[in-house]
């Protein structure tokens, strides 16, 4: 049975190996990035992010819109004209044809050019701080997302090394069994070991492929593009703490998400004043010049029109009514929205100090004596003095304690990048 599990494991084993050396291929021709190099890359080629940018475009275009002023409008008209045959003549007194040219000129009353203005200008205020808002996300996921990788990349570095001791202890038992010193069915066990260790690898090694390929699509880059991640896990690890209250305060300040909702506030007042000005009603001021070509003579004549609309029922009351609601809106939006930012902010400090205090506590109670209870182990068990599982046992215990410390230094990069986040600006590094 033991020589069956050994055949199973190898197999499984054998058919994941080339997904490892596909790896090793990759990492060995991408170019490496630091974080803030990735951030920049995102930042230049995202595709979500050009989506959000063409909003930029489109606030300038109705910003051009609201500038304009309304179109004069040219009539020109003939009537009268002796186009069915009648023939004008004195039995008849038939037209006489009559020929006009009419130019009408609307004014704006009540401020509607100025208010369209200010709307325009503000809705393209409340554009770039959406716009600064899809940054912010953006910096935060690929900020992870390289986190990922550089975790992955530490694990997979992790269960290498150790497979590679697992390797050793078995390459070393076979020797002992060549040479009596130990039976041959604890050989089989380091072996088995060994080779179910190898299935560890190969999951580091998909865990790595998946967070390469949602940083690739993150940096807007070809599915077939290598890419490589190098930095420093320990970079946050011995920050000083920010102050609580100054972070929340920075927060209501930086955050693009909060200003773009008190700028949203701002363009529903100036919209509730477009929409009293456009309830104002409008004059439109004419002339029009008219030549009469009649049978005993001809005339030309001037003529001056002013018209305007009856404000009997429409009176814009329904826009104005809407514009005052979505202003009322706009200010529950942003009481909620500041509570949301408090909540995060507060969220993601209690996340920093918390797992910086827990890594602090591994590097100083535990990394050491796990490191030494290993040696210790595969000393005494080359002495004689212990046993296989004893050694397996320490050697689990130094594999689950040094994942645990890694994930704690990616949990710390991550809990700095969340705070980042929620404050709207760095405040750790």
């Amino acid at each position: 049975m033991s020589r069956v599990w050994i055949a199973w494991v190898v197999l499984s084993v054998a058919a994941t190996v080339p997904v490892a050396r596909a790896q090793d291929r990759e990492s060995a021709a991408a170019p490496a990035l630091t974080i803030a190099e990735a951030i920049d890359e995102a930042l230049a080629h995202n595709l979500s992010l050009f989506a959000e940018r063409s909003g930029l475009v489109i606030a300038d275009a109705a910003a051009i819109t609201a500038r304009l002023r309304p179109n004069p409008v040219v009539s020109l008209s003939a009537d009268h004209l002796d186009l069915l045959g009648t023939g004008f003549d004195r039995s008849n007194n038939g037209g006489p044809s009559e020929l006009a040219w009419r130019l009408d000129v609307p004014f704006e009353r009540g401020g509607k050019r100025e208010a369209r203005m200010e709307v325009a200008s503000i809705v393209r205020s409340v554009a770039d701080a959406q716009f600064a808002e899809s940054v912010r996300a953006l910096r935060l996921d690929v900020t992870l997302a390289c986190i990922d990788v550089i975790a992955a990349k530490a694990t997979r570095a992790l269960v290498a090394d150790n497979l590679r001791t697992l390797e050793e202890l078995a390459r070393v038992n076979r020797t002992r069994v060549a040479a009596g010193s130990i039976a041959p069915f604890e050989s089989i066990r380091s072996q088995v070991a060994m080779l179910q260790f190898r299935t560890t690898v190969v999951r580091a090694d998909l865990d790595l492929a998946a967070a390469t390929a949602r940083l690739r699509v993150l940096l807007g880059r070809s599915p077939a593009s290598p890419i490589d991640v190098v930095d420093d896990l320990r970079s946050a690890a011995s920050s000083a703490l920010p102050d609580a209250a100054r972070v929340e305060q920075l927060a209501l300040e930086r955050r693009p998400d909060l200003r773009g909702l008190q700028l949203a506030q701002a363009r529903s007042t100036a919209d509730l004043r477009l929409q009293e000005a456009l309830g104002k009603i409008d004059y439109t001021v004419g002339a029009e010049y008219r030549r009469q070509q009649g049978l005993a003579a001809r005339s030309n004549s001037l003529g001056f029109f002013v018209s305007a609309p009856l404000p009997l029922s429409n009176r814009n009351q329904g826009e104005i009514a809407r514009a005052g609601a979505e202003r009322e809106q706009a200010a529950r939006q942003i009481a909620a929205r500041s509570a949301q930012v408090i909540s995060d902010v507060r969220t993601a400090f209690h996340e920093y100090v918390a797992t910086q205090g827990l890594l602090v506590s591994m590097e100083r109670d535990l990394l050491k004596p796990v490191a030494s209870a290993r040696e210790i182990a595969s000393y005494t068990y080359r002495s004689g003095g212990s046993t296989l599982l004893e050694l397996l046992d320490a050697q689990r215990a130094f594999n689950d304690t040094m994942q645990s410390y890694l994930d704690a230094q990616a949990g710390l990069r991550r809990a700095a990048s969340r705070l980042n986040a929620a404050v709207g600006t760095e405040v750790v590094p």
